[in-house]
């Protein structure tokens, strides 16, 4: 079980926090992190994107002109894909662009992205993540305290509603709890600032 130091609001070390080694201290396997990322943006996809087939355009029930005796090509309606705002020939309907995942890889892929992240120094451990009051000011103070800029995900057990509202007006800088952790916001972020209560938080949900 590796360990690390839990610091302050003075970024000073109070103590240390015991990492499980299934979550922080597994094989990194960077083809599965690959997929599991490629999925959560495929499953982020509206697939709402549509195009009028011939069939759809408005228009185009009448013939344009005779069959013969014109020079022109036969045409049988002014709507033909060939034509100035006819249909679109196999363009994009709306369809559903989401795949499940096996529950074992997503999990593996959680953990290859907490043990990556914290084998390059880039988790840390703090013994209390809070604010007095939604500012952000309090939390950009918090954040210049330890010597952190942006593209920063604070993890928090649960939903603390002052936090989050003082973070949203800070660009790359995410409050994310426990149970939302996805591969795909882990790797966004340069750092992970996790509270104390998080860790505990963590073991309990994912180790059961």
């Amino acid at each position: 079980m590796a360990q690390t130091d839990i610091i302050n609001k003075e970024n000073k070390s109070v103590g240390k926090a015991d990492l499980p080694d299934e979550l922080f201290g597994v094989e990194v396997r960077k083809g599965l992190l690959h997929e599991v990322v490629r999925n959560h943006l495929a499953n982020r996809r509206q697939g709402t994107a549509c195009t009028k087939t011939r069939g759809l355009v408005r228009g185009g029930g009448r013939k344009p002109y005779k069959q013969k005796g014109t020079g022109r090509a036969r045409a049988g309606s002014n709507r033909s894909p060939l034509w100035k705002g006819g249909g679109t020939v196999f363009g994009p309907r709306p369809r559903d662009y989401s795949y499940k995942l096996p529950k074992k890889a997503k999990w593996l892929a959680l953990s290859s992205a907490l043990t990556a992240k914290f084998a390059d120094g880039e988790v840390i451990i703090m013994d209390d993540i809070t604010v007095a009051e939604p500012k952000t000011k309090a939390v950009r103070a918090l954040l210049d305290g330890l010597g952190l800029k942006n593209n920063v995900l604070i993890v928090v057990p649960e939903k603390d509603e002052a936090l989050e509202r003082a973070s949203r007006n800070i660009p790359r800088v995410n409050v994310a709890r426990v149970k939302e952790l996805n591969v795909y916001t882990i790797l966004s972020h340069e750092k992970l600032l996790i509270s104390r209560d998080a860790v505990e938080k963590m073991k309990e949900a994912y180790l059961g």
